[in-house]
């Protein structure tokens, strides 16, 4: 079964009936961002990482959800528009990915695209 994709321009937007979805948002990878996603439970969460920020700010999403046991990734703040998911997806490159993103196929350089329709054929093959 493919995992439903959901397209969100903040990440607050995901409820629970989310869950095991791919969720991807124009929020920014912080740790407030992380939390909405943690509630959510998707299978890979995707941010924007808006410039990395001072101490990795951006980024913090990452390794947060990495220990939950959730997937996480970053578009570069360069390819994609904060605050627009459409964005993100249509025009973000991925820059940063947890471990757990990394085992689902996830690179820094890849497009968001790919990635999604990289997912979503796997879903296909093992839904066969």
């Amino acid at each position: 079964m493919t995992a439903a994709l959901r397209v969100v321009d903040s990440i607050t937007e995901l409820r629970p009936h989310d869950a095991g979805c791919i969720a991807v948002s124009g929020s920014h990878g912080g740790i407030s961002s992380a939390q909405y996603a943690l509630a959510a439970r998707p299978l890979l969460a995707v941010f924007n990482d808006a410039g990395v920020g001072k101490d990795e700010a951006g980024l913090a999403a990452l390794s947060f959800l990495q220990g939950h046991g959730i997937a996480a990734c970053t578009v570069a703040h360069s390819s994609a528009r904060i605050g627009e998911a459409r964005s993100t997806l249509h025009d973000g490159v991925v820059s940063h990915c947890n471990a757990l993103a990394q085992q689902l196929g996830c690179v820094a350089g890849q497009s968001c695209r790919a990635l999604i329709e990289s997912l979503h054929s796997l879903g296909d093959r093992h839904a066969s």
